[in-house]
C-alpha cells in the first residue's frame, strides 16, 4: 500500500543514477515528483517513467550551484503543487581525480560549487516553505567519502563532508520545528560517475573494496531516501546513513 497520496518529493539530479531511481521509488509510495537536472532530455525522460506508473511529475531545469535557478525550482513546487514535503538533494559531480597538490583551483572551486554550495542553497529555500508549513522531511546525498578519506578526490572529499556538517547542523536547528534533516551516505553504486571513473582509471578496483563483494544499485539508496523521508523514520534527524555494503565498517 501506498504511504502517500498528496505529498510532493522535489529531487534534483533526477536525470538519471540515485536520482532517477529515487524519484521512482517516492512515485511508487505515491508521492507526486518534480524532477530536476540540468540534463534536460534525461529529466523529462525521468517525468515520463513516472507517469508511466500513474504518479503525477513535472521538469524543472535547474544548476544548483546557481541560487535563481534554485529558488526559482523550489517555488515551482509550491506553485505547481501547493506544497512541498520531501526533497532529496542529490545533484553532484565527482570532478577530476587528482592528489590534493596537483588538484586545480579550477576543479575545487566547480566541485565544491555544485556538490556543496548546491545542497546549501536547495535547504535554503526548502525549509522557508517547510516551515509554513510546519513539517517536511530533508535528505541530502552524501558519500563514504564524506565519512572516510578517499585518496585523489579531494574536492570532492571535502565536499560530502561538508555536506554531513551541514545536514547535522540544520537538523538541530529545525528539528523543533517538524523537519527532519539526514544524509544518504552511498558506497560503490553502479552508476555513470563510477562507470567514468572506472573508464578513466580502468586500473582501479572499487568492487575490491567493498566487503559485500559488488557494487550497490540506485535502487537499493532510493529506499533508504525513501524510508528516511517516511514516518517509519519519525525519530530519526541529523543522521548520516551509510549505505555502503560494509565499506566504512572496515
Amino acid at each position: 500500500m501506498a504511504e502517500w497520496k498528496e505529498e510532493v518529493a522535489l529531487v534534483t539530479g533526477a536525470g538519471s543514477g540515485i536520482g532517477r531511481a529515487a524519484a521512482l521509488a517516492f512515485a511508487n509510495e505515491g508521492a507526486r515528483i518534480l524532477v530536476s537536472d540540468v540534463q534536460v532530455k534525461n529529466g523529462e525522460e525521468t517525468v515520463r517513467m513516472v507517469r508511466e506508473i500513474g504518479r503525477d511529475a513535472e521538469f524543472v531545469a535547474a544548476d544548483v550551484s546557481k541560487s535563481t535557478d534554485v529558488e526559482h525550482l523550489v517555488c515551482q513546487a509550491v506553485k505547481l503543487y501547493g506544497r512541498l514535503d520531501f526533497a532529496f538533494n542529490n545533484a553532484g559531480i565527482e570532478g577530476v581525480m587528482a592528489t590534493t597538490s596537483d588538484c586545480t583551483e579550477e576543479n575545487w572551486d566547480r566541485t565544491l560549487a555544485i556538490n556543496l554550495k548546491g545542497v546549501w542553497l536547495c535547504m535554503k529555500y526548502e525549509l522557508q516553505h517547510m516551515l509554513d508549513r510546519g513539517r517536511g522531511a530533508i535528505v541530502n546525498c552524501s558519500s563514504v567519502a564524506g565519512l572516510v578519506g578517499f585518496q585523489q578526490l579531494p574536492a570532492y572529499t571535502a565536499s560530502k563532508h561538508g555536506i554531513v556538517g551541514l545536514t547535522r547542523t540544520a537538523a538541530l536547528e529545525y528539528a523543533k520545528k517538524g523537519i527532519r534533516i539526514n544524509a544518504v551516505c552511498p558506497g560503490v553504486i553502479h552508476t555513470a560517475m563510477v562507470d567514468r571513473i572506472l573508464a578513466e582509471h580502468p586500473d582501479m578496483s572499487l568492487v575490491a573494496g567493498e566487503p559485500i563483494g559488488r557494487m550497490g544499485t540506485p535502487e537499493e539508496i532510493a529506499e533508504s531516501v525513501v524510508w528516511l523521508c517516511s514516518g517509519r523514520a519519525s525519530f530519526v534527524t541529523g543522521q548520516a546513513l551509510a549505505v555502503d555494503g560494509g565499506w566504512v565498517a572496515q
